[in-house]
């Protein structure tokens, strides 16, 4: 750990709480698979089904569709599907599935089906990202999306969601979401690497078993769900198993269980879709999702959210990602030190790996680094320990950190006397996240009298926080049991984790640029001469992603290619010019006629570089514009 903390003494940091809550609600249920008993019992249950009369048959099956029709999205959709389940036990009780009719095939997935309200309990632990559409907003408003855990019957956790909109001032609105609440559908990763199962079994100390390499030695490098699944009964054929034997087929089975794809339709809004436990490594559930909007190196972005997957007896982390929050990719995060929970991903890879934040030990804060998003084996740098009596307990990380000018922002959580959990922030710098640059020394934000109580008392706790508008936007959970929002202006936090000489310095002159080139290389070079010439810089490849960093950020110039996909240099000068966008516009070009300069210098281009790009010329350039 490297720390060169800055700790003003100064008055303390003003928060103010929003007006709008989340708590528990018990009329959002889904409806799922029901086998009481075991495989016996629902044989005897379709028994007495299929002993009914017709025409009993179909008056019990309308006066189920009558109480319940209203209450999910087709729901004799999902009877049908149920139905299938139970479609072996039906066959050996005897009856063909080719002679009875479509209702009592209902009938039969009704009886096989039950409700789940799946936020009975608690609404609680949130992580908060910008929506992928920001389309149709008015000036200063922002579309977010807002993940929460949600606990129901059984103590079973759940990954759900609400979509708001913040206003200039940071006011939240949320439409009211209906009770009807969509569970995804299923689709099981067929291929599996060899390499990375074993990977993760050594990483669980579980490598050196027979049952390992006679499963395994008889795979090839690349192996389908099927092929792991016969290996698995070639072994278990004939052969008494022990428990150690039992231990590992049934990790080797959560393994394979945890790669999975889930769609929801596109009619479902977002309120609507739920990620329930869908595999073994999940039963116990889906615990604290700490999403994140990640910016490839191509300037492109993605959503990935890390999460623990719990079963009552391993905690298996989970990489969740998603473009659009309709399609969902499920993987489990591999390497020695993958292994624990309150895991927060960086929002972009530094010095060409990618960052996360982690609480290997259980007690203290880490940041790792890898060159694969999946595996975590590099040993990690200890970042920060308990240091004052609000976070004696234990330290943890509420999100992935936030990029601003002056550092990354980590919101911290702490844990004192009586565990009471207080919220922090560290800052750490840009280019070596390794260093503490500045740390407050007092929480940010602590449980008031009205947020004490609840299922766990004490607590505040965030897995995700934004800013926008130049306010720290906090959501937050009150006692593992409902949520709210709290803002910090960022003025007054920066004071706080930035000394005073470099907040001047950034004050006097820092310009931010935007850079549009669809030249992986030229990107990477230019970008270093910006920073060398102390000017923020974002990076994207094209016009369109360009047009939406605009319509998101302020930006003083933009140096852009004037040949690319989707959208050239002309065009985008032509929308800055109809949109009334007035940001000063630099082509940079590999050929440049004189028709072409005159047709960009009618179109309002300031200036026009040639490539390859001569960083002295490109800054001399850049300070002569912003010096006229």
């Amino acid at each position: 750990m490297v720390s060169m903390k800055h700790n003003p003494d100064t008055m303390a940091i003003t928060v103010k709480r929003k007006s709008v809550f989340f708590s528990p609600d018990p009329k959002r249920v889904i409806a799922r698979f029901f086998l009481p008993g075991g495989d016996e019992r629902g044989k005897k249950i379709l028994k007495r089904i299929m002993l009914l009369p017709d025409e009993e048959a179909l008056l019990v099956l309308n006066q189920i569709l009558r109480d319940f029709s209203n209450r999910h999205r087709n729901i004799t959709q999902i009877f049908s599907k149920h139905y299938e389940k139970v479609l072996n036990l039906l066959k050996d009780c005897g009856f063909d599935p080719d002679t009875i009719p479509r209702e009592r095939k209902l009938l039969i997935g009704a009886y096989f089906t039950h409700e789940y309200s799946i936020e009975s309990s608690a609404f609680f632990n949130p992580s908060m990202v910008e929506d992928p559409d920001q389309s149709h907003l008015q000036n200063g408003q922002k579309r977010v999306i807002v993940s929460f855990r949600a606990t129901g019957e059984g103590h079973v956790s759940s990954l759900v969601f609400r979509g708001g909109i913040l206003d200039e001032s940071n006011e939240l609105s949320f439409q009211t979401p209906s009770n009807l609440v969509d569970q995804a559908e299923t689709i099981k990763m067929h291929m599996y690497q060899k390499k990375s199962f074993l990977d993760k079994l050594h990483d669980m100390h579980l490598e050196n078993y027979e049952v390992v390499d006679r499963i395994f030695g008889g795979l090839n490098d690349v192996f389908s769900f099927r092929e792991l699944r016969q290996k698995e009964s070639e072994f278990t054929r004939d052969r008494e198993l022990d428990v150690a034997d039992r231990k590992i087929l049934q990790v080797i089975h959560w393994i394979g269980d945890a790669q999975y794809e889930i769609i929801f339709s596109l009619d479902t809004a977002i309120a609507e879709r739920v990620i329930f436990p869908v595999t073994d490594t999940e039963s116990n559930g889906i615990e604290d999702a700490r999403f994140v909007k990640f910016k490839e190196e191509d300037g492109s972005t993605i959503y990935f959210g890390t999460y623990t997957a719990y079963n009552g007896f391993v905690i298996m982390p989970q990489l969740i990602e998603t473009n659009d929050f309709y399609t969902f990719k499920v993987r489990p995060l591999y390497g020695k030190y993958a292994q624990n929970k309150g895991m927060g991903l960086f929002p972009r890879k530094i010095n060409g790996l990618y960052a996360m934040l982690s609480r290997n030990d259980g007690e203290n804060n880490y940041i790792m680094f890898s060159d694969n998003i999946n595996i975590w084996d590099a040993e990690p740098v200890l970042l920060q320990e308990p240091e004052y009596p609000w976070e004696f307990v234990q330290l943890g990380n509420s999100g992935s950190p936030l990029e601003t000018e002056f550092g990354w922002l980590v919101i911290t959580h702490g844990v004192g006397a009586m565990r009471k959990y207080c919220l922090g922030a560290i800052m750490l710098d840009l280019n070596d996240p390794t260093k503490i640059i500045g740390q407050i020394t007092e929480p940010i934000l602590m449980p008031n009298e009205q947020e004490r109580e609840g299922y766990v008392p004490n607590v505040v706790y965030s897995c995700g926080s934004i800013i926008n508008n130049n306010e720290l936007m906090i959501p937050y959970a009150m006692s593992d049991y409902s949520s709210g929002f709290a803002t910090i202006e960022m003025d007054d936090l920066l004071k706080k984790l930035v000394p005073e000489s470099i907040l001047s310095q950034n004050r006097k002159g820092t310009k931010k640029i935007l850079l549009v080139d669809d030249d992986a290389m030229t990107r990477e070079i230019i970008t270093e001469v910006l920073k060398s010439g102390g000017y923020a810089a974002d990076v994207v490849s094209d016009g369109i992603q360009a047009i939406i960093e605009i319509s998101q950020n302020d930006y003083d110039l933009i140096l852009s290619d004037i040949s690319m996909p989707n959208f050239n240099g002309y065009q985008l000068l032509e929308f800055l010019k109809e949109k009334n966008i007035g940001i000063p516009v630099v082509f940079l070009t590999s050929y440049i006629s004189q028709e072409e300069e005159i047709k960009g210098l009618k179109l309002g281009a300031v200036e026009y570089l040639k490539k390859p790009v001569d960083a002295d010329l490109l800054l001399l350039r850049l300070n002569n514009i912003f010096n006229n």
